[in-house]
């Protein structure tokens, strides 16, 4: 039927799996008049009972995870509440609210907010895991929650912008390049596709695809063919608009897509996914219907917004250079740490053992403090390294600037892991450094 076209699940069982891992589930159905309702106690069903009247339809479930099967039955509110945002975003218009009825949400403030450092907590960790995958962050927000004492906890999405919401949403902290958000819609035989980014002014991409709603932090064939047109569309416009030179070399992707802020969703009759975990879509002609949309839609937009391009070219330009001017700057380390005596920073007093489990190495503030650290040091095993005072800041500098800074080079040279693709954990001098 139509309202089941597409559908994140492949095989119809979802509803039967929580049965089978539940120790009760209930069902509470408006249709076709009627109320009807009918609960199932260890997966055995109860009888199908009839209501009363109703013109409503609509389907409640209620479930209670068995406890002998899950290691844990209790929910984190954070967890639920940004799979919920993320799929308000998904669905343009559609309200969701989520209800937290449990004892001690509900009884004491103190709870709401013990229940919301637990949950800051767990969000944390899982943000720390997002970024170092290089995923995207939805974090709970900005819609309403109402947290009165002596009442359930409850938070409701609703965003009619959609995808649209959820690019501005990304970038809420930071500072977009150009006014506008790009968006498009298409749809093709089997299959739709909706697309919404800007840029903005920090070196990082943030780039998240869902296929049926399903979050494919993997990427897969939809992410490719984006990926694709974006990269030739952008390259084409420069050389057409002369913001690129014909002897220049093209842009990259990377220098494309830094600070952009992009989400992508299709939507497939027959989702391919692969692995079991439904993290990337394998469908071979999604790409080339996302490379074609993409690039009919991003050509148009290009060319009916000159300055706001330009920009953003500017940007990509900039990244390019910064990515030539890195590679010069590490080719230029490598050569001074050949270069300088014993391959060590001149400033470093090293210490005499060579079992790094057993070195360490204190970075310390001026030549000064310097010198008084080598007078009380083991020098067995504490190596010192005198450094300037304020140090560039590596966080929001370009890699060609930080890899240009005397004080990262010494640091880098006296470490001895190598940096970039050569980083080797293994080569580490000292198992124990000390700010």
């Amino acid at each position: 039927s139509e309202a089941y076209a597409v559908s994140g699940g492949l095989h119809g069982v979802g509803i039967s799996v929580v049965n089978a891992l539940s120790t009760k589930v209930e069902l509470a159905i408006a249709y076709g008049g009627s109320h009807w309702s009918q609960t199932y106690t260890r997966a055995v069903p109860g009888p199908l009972e009839k209501g009363a009247g109703t013109r409503k339809t609509g389907t409640t479930v209620r479930f209670w995870a068995d406890p002998d099967i899950f290691e844990t039955t209790d929910y984190n509110f954070e967890t639920i509440a940004r799979r919920l945002q993320e799929m308000a975003f998904l669905n343009k218009g559609l309200t969701i609210t989520l209800t937290d009825e449990r004892p001690k949400v509900v009884n004491d403030v103190d709870d709401v907010e013990q229940a919301e450092a637990i949950g800051a907590a767990a969000e944390s960790a899982d943000e720390a895991t997002d970024v170092a995958d290089g995923d995207a962050i939805v974090e709970p927000g900005p819609d309403t929650e109402k947290k009165d004492p002596g009442k359930p906890r409850t938070r409701t999405y609703h965003y009619p912008g959609g995808l649209m919401d959820y690019v501005a949403h990304l970038n809420r902290t930071k500072s977009p390049i150009h006014a506008s958000i790009v968006g498009f819609t298409a749809k093709g035989t089997g299959h739709e596709l909706e697309v919404a980014m800007q840029w903005n002014g920090g070196y990082s991409e943030s780039v998240h695809t869902f296929a049926n709603t399903i979050n494919t932090h993997e990427g897969g064939t939809h992410e490719e063919g984006f990926r694709a047109a974006l990269t030739s569309t952008v390259n084409k416009y420069a050389l057409d608009k002369k913001l690129l030179k014909e002897k220049d070399p093209k842009l990259t992707g990377d220098d494309i897509r830094e600070g952009l802020a992009a989400v992508i969703s299709v939507k497939v009759a027959d989702p391919q996914f692969e692995g079991q975990t439904k993290t990337k879509l394998g469908n071979t002609e999604v790409k080339s219907f996302v490379q074609k949309v993409s690039n009919e839609h991003l050509s148009h937009w290009l060319e009916s917004n000159p300055a706001e391009a330009k920009i953003i070219i500017n940007k990509a330009v900039g990244s390019a250079q910064a990515r030539l001017a890195a590679r010069k700057a590490r080719e230029l380390v490598r050569r001074k740490s050949a270069t300088d005596i014993g391959g060590l920073p001149g400033k470093l007093a090293d210490c005499r053992s060579n079992d790094p489990a057993r070195c360490e190495v204190y970075i310390v503030e001026g030549d000064s403090a310097g010198g008084s650290a080598k007078s009380g040091r083991d020098s067995m095993y504490q190596a010192i390294l005198p450094i300037r005072g304020k140090i560039i800041n590596v966080e929001k500098a370009r890699i060609d600037r930080v890899l240009k800074n005397a004080e990262v080079q010494s640091i880098i040279t006296a470490f001895g892991t190598g940096i970039h693709d050569e980083f080797d954990l293994a080569k580490l001098r000292y198992h124990k450094i000390v700010l």
